[in-house]
């Protein structure tokens, strides 16, 4: 007879200063979780990570920029639930428990975002949570019309961000993560937009622009587009030193191993580490992250498991991966976005920011998922590529009278640094990173404070 155990304590670490609710208190946001009901859930608005207790039910619920992990503990009196942002905090509760020899972080499991992640019972056996998808929009339902998708897109994205804005003490400065690409420059279009029109001060706008070791495209890019648009006095860069693209520390923040998100989080915490020593007290980043995910713009040859099929066929694939019922989807990763958004919200943490990022809102997500992409593209990937450029241009043309400049799409990675300088700072063999994250677990001087 196997025996079994109740849930014992239930620990919380997370941040409750990380949620970012619209017209909600935390306490009525955990309340809808508490009730278990998805379409209460999914009415939550903004960003979140969220756990509540009911009875012996614990419920968990994220949106896609709040990442949440939990770790089952084995003690004495019972087992526990601890949930935290951060792996590193885990391990840290548990050493300074003598609890230390129960961790390992594949031993840790990430909530996948969009679902109420639900755990009845916990002990010997540990059972496997069930997941109950509180957010799934319809697919491919607009009508066929750019001009009427883009404005129904930046419409969408305006409106989140107008609802942030509404919530922020009237005079808090604000940045933009800018590199004058299509989803940083909708982005801070949007804001300056949505700023004016509630008849707020612009001044507290600032488009801040990487620059690694004073190269890059992205600062000529980025002038090139506020210029076209009068807005050059918005601008502000930020030029760094290549020692401060360190792979190890960025591991260590992001506690991910796949290249290109620890090639972005790289960036992210250069970025952030530039302002924080130029602005000690600047709180509030906003940044263009989803953007890609929300209307397809990945180089689909690039990826060996993916066809435009693939792509197309499949609900929310680059914010959710495989899915929570796939064999490829990863217990202790989550997929997609939903695992890669360390990248952006580890860097804005660590050095003090709270970051925002308008694309990933469910509300924006749920018009990009609607977009006829098969209709409009007839499965050709060169079709998909330019279609991001055509709906959000016309959708801000529509909004704000702007007529954005579209450039060819470049990775924030490859745009702060000058041409062949990523390849010297950061290798391109994921076997690399793995062994340096794995180090860093295995040295506990290595995984201190996040």
């Amino acid at each position: 007879m196997i025996e079994s155990a109740e849930l014992h304590e239930v620990f919380d670490l997370t941040d409750p200063d990380a949620n970012v609710l619209f017209d909600m208190s935390l306490d009525d946001a955990r309340e809808r979780l508490r009730s278990g009901d998805v379409g209460r859930v999914r009415q939550i608005e903004g960003h979140f990570a969220l756990v509540v207790r009911e009875g012996q039910r614990v419920r968990m619920a994220r949106s896609l920029q709040v990442p949440m992990r939990y770790f089952i503990v084995k003690q004495t009196a019972g087992p526990a639930l601890l949930v935290a942002h951060r792996i590193d905090a885990i391990k840290r509760w548990l050493d300074e428990r003598g609890l230390g020899d129960q961790f390992h972080p594949s031993y840790t499991r990430m909530v996948p975002a969009h679902y109420i992640t639900e755990i009845a019972l916990v002990g010997c056996p540990d059972p496997n949570p069930v997941h109950r998808r509180f957010f799934s929009p319809r697919r491919e339902i607009w009508p066929d019309d750019l001009d009427a998708i883009g404005e129904r897109y930046i419409g969408a994205l305006s409106a989140e961000i107008r609802k942030w804005l509404r919530g922020l003490p009237e005079h808090e400065p604000i940045g933009v993560s800018f590199s004058g690409g299509i989803d940083s420059g909708a982005v801070f279009l949007a804001l300056y937009h949505e700023i004016r029109r509630l008849g707020l001060n612009p001044a507290r706008l600032k488009a801040f622009t990487l620059s690694v070791g004073r190269g890059g495209a992205d600062l000529e890019q980025a002038r090139r587009f506020l210029a076209a648009l009068d807005l050059q006095l918005y601008h502000e860069p930020v030029e760094v030193p290549a020692a401060y693209l360190d792979l190890r520390e960025t591991i260590r923040v992001i506690e991910d191993y796949k290249p290109l998100d620890i090639q972005s989080g790289a960036m992210a915490l250069a970025l952030c580490r530039g302002i924080r020593e130029r602005y000690p007290s600047w709180r509030h980043l906003v940044d263009g992250d989803g953007g890609d995910e929300n209307l397809k713009d990945y180089p689909i040859e690039e990826n060996p498991e993916l066809t435009i099929r693939s792509v197309l066929n499949n609900l929310m694939l680059y914010h959710e991966g495989w899915g929570v019922d796939s064999i490829k989807h990863s217990l202790t990763y989550s997929g997609g976005l939903s695992r890669g958004c360390t990248r952006g919200f580890a860097p804005a943490s660590h050095y003090g920011f709270k970051g925002f990022s308008p694309f990933t809102l469910p509300n924006v997500v749920e018009v990009s998922e609607g977009i006829p992409f098969i209709e409009l593209t007839e499965w050709d990937h060169e079709r998909l590529y330019r279609l991001k450029g055509e709906i959000v241009s016309r959708g801000i043309r529509a909004l704000t009278g702007f007529a954005m400049p579209v450039f060819e799409k470049r990775r924030f990675q490859h745009g702060a640094l000058a041409e062949g300088g990523l390849a010297r700072r950061l290798p391109e063999s994921p076997t690399a990173y793995r062994v340096l994250f794995q180090s860093i677990f295995d040295d506990p001087a290595a995984a201190g404070p996040g």
